[in-house]
């Protein structure tokens, strides 16, 4: 199994009880915002939310695509701290048809996020540093799982060159079904809850927001 075993889902189905059990898991915490699983691990266990452009509280919420796998944050953060971030960087600021390209993905993250909802707060802001920067590959990564090959760039290069997170199984275990579906699993053992490996939670278009 390899990168080329992760497809987009030909269409967004909307999360039921056992995914929002299988995210809170994942994240540590009960999701908020998810509306659909944009994107299933090899597993069958939804690795990519995605989530509302305005929460219930108000808040708005420009991560449209949010990556909630635990292994995969942790493979993420680790190509980040490896220096992968500041390599893309060096070579958008370089190669004009690489910025092209990843202003295309910008605008492609735009549209597809003002299908859903048009938020004024946020409007003309992606996600992960887009277009000018590269700031997150959680958010990269989770972008091009939902939207498959050849649409954010630097998504796809965080796929080709992260662990291959999805052959260990199941990141986490779901028990029997309890009143609330949102806490009735728990990450496997060794595996910490995703929002732990991301270093922070805020919500500003730079960073993972919160599920």
């Amino acid at each position: 199994m390899s990168a080329a075993d992760h497809v987009p889902l030909p269409e967004r189905a909307e999360a039921n009880d056992r995914d929002l059990a299988v995210v809170a898991a994942q994240l540590g915490r009960p999701p908020r915002g998810t509306r659909a699983v944009a994107h299933r691990c090899p597993c069958g266990l939804p690795d990519v939310v995605e989530t509302t452009p305005r929460l219930a509280d108000g808040t708005p919420f420009p991560t449209l695509f949010y990556l909630t796998c635990p292994r995969a944050t942790g493979a993420c953060s680790r190509l980040e701290s490896a220096g992968l971030m500041k390599e893309m960087a060096a070579r958008l600021a370089a190669d004009p048809e690489l910025a092209a390209r990843y202003r295309a993905a910008h605008e492609d993250y735009l549209a597809r996020r003002e299908k859903i909802g048009r938020v004024p707060e946020i409007e003309g802001v992606s996600a992960g540093g887009m277009p000018g920067r590269v700031k997150c590959l959680h958010v990269h990564l989770g972008h091009a799982l939902a939207a498959g090959p050849g649409v954010n760039p630097f998504g796809d290069e965080t796929l080709a060159a992260i662990e291959p997170w999805w052959t260990a199984g199941p990141c986490v275990e779901i028990g029997p079904e309890r009143d609330d579906p949102a806490t009735a699993g728990r990450t496997v053992p060794g595996v910490e809850p995703a929002e732990r490996s991301r270093g922070g939670d805020p919500v500003d278009g730079s960073e993972p927001g919160l599920a």
